[in-house]
C-alpha cells in the first residue's frame, strides 16, 4: 500500500539545533542531499519517519499525510522558545526509479529505491509498484509496518540509514542505544515468501504458536513482523503458506 505524503517547511535561527535534538539521525551528515530519521517517544517508540532536506534557507520534511498534522503538533511542544517556524506546504512529492533529474534527490535508505523531488507541480500518475519495491528492499511504511508499538531497530532503521549512534542525545536515544549495545533484537522485521494472501495484520503461526504478524505483500513476497526463535519452516498466514528467505 502506498499512502499519501505531506511536505512541511521547518525555518528559524533554531532549526538545526531544535531538529539535531529530537531525530535518531544527524543533521550534519544531510549535506544538499536527503536524510531518512525519525522522532521517538522518550521511551524509544516509533512516532513518525520522514526525509529532510535543505531548501536555501529552511529545511523540508517528507512525512507521511496522516501523520503530518499530530506531527506539527507535536513538534510545536518540543519547539518551547526555540526560533522555529513550522508550517504545511502545498508542494507535492515526485519519484521515479529512472534516472535522477536536476532536482531530484537519491533515497539514502539503499541502493534501488529511486529519487525523490519537492515541486509545486501536482505529479503525474506513477507506474512504478513501489509496494514490491519496498517489499524487496525490507523497508516498513508508516501506518503498516510501522505504529506506534514498533522500536526502529526492530524495523531495519540501522540498515535503512535512518540512525546514527554516535551524534549524541536525542529523544528515545538511550532505549535505541540499549537495544543496540546491550541486547540481540529477538523480533523483527523480515522478508518472506508467501504462497496464497492473506490481509494486512494477519496472525503467523507455526506448530500452533504465534510466531509474528503479515504486512504489506506483493509478487510473492511479503514485510512480516516476527519472534526469530519461533520462525522457522511451514508457518501460516490464514490460508497461505510463509517461508524465510
Amino acid at each position: 500500500m502506498d499512502r499519501p505524503r505531506k511536505i512541511l517547511r521547518l525555518t528559524g535561527a533554531d532549526t538545526n539545533s531544535f531538529l539535531q535534538g529530537l531525530i535518531t539521525n544527524d543533521l550534519d551528515a544531510m549535506g544538499d542531499g536527503l536524510l531518512y530519521a525519525a522522532l521517538l517517544t522518550p521511551q524509544g517508540k516509533y512516532i513518525a519517519d520522514f526525509f529532510l532536506c535543505r531548501d536555501r534557507d529552511s529545511i523540508l520534511l517528507d512525512a507521511d499525510a496522516e501523520q503530518a498534522p499530530a506531527l506539527v503538533t507535536r513538534l510545536g511542544m518540543y519547539k518551547l522558545r526555540a526560533d522555529v517556524t513550522i508550517e504545511m506546504t502545498d508542494l507535492h512529492l515526485h519519484r521515479g526509479m529512472d534516472a535522477v533529474p536536476a532536482d531530484g534527490l537519491k533515497d539514502p535508505r539503499a541502493k534501488g529505491l529511486g529519487w525523490r523531488a519537492y515541486r509545486e507541480t501536482e505529479a503525474a500518475l506513477n507506474t512504478a509498484n513501489w509496494t514490491a519495491v519496498y517489499v524487496d528492499h525490507g523497508v516498513p511504511s508508516s501506518g503498516i509496518e510501522l505504529t506506534g508499538d514498533s522500536y526502529i531497530l526492530e524495523n531495519g532503521f540501522e540498515r535503512l540509514n535512518g540512525v546514527d549512534f554516535r551524534k549524541g542525545c536525542y529523544v528515545g536515544q538511550e532505549v535505541t542505544a540499549r537495544m543496540k549495545h546491550k541486547t540481540e533484537l529477538r523480533k523483527g522485521l523480515a522478508i518472506v515468501s508467501i504462497d496464497g494472501a492473506a490481509p494486512l495484520g494477519t496472525p503467523i503461526t507455526r506448530d500452533g504458536r504465534s510466531v509474528g504478524v503479515l504486512f504489506s505483500q506483493a509478487d510473492g513476497k511479503a514485510l512480516a513482523y516476527l519472534r526469530f526463535d519461533r520462525a522457522g519452516e511451514d508457518m501460516q498466514a490464514g490460508d497461505a503458506s510463509v517461508k524465510l528467505m
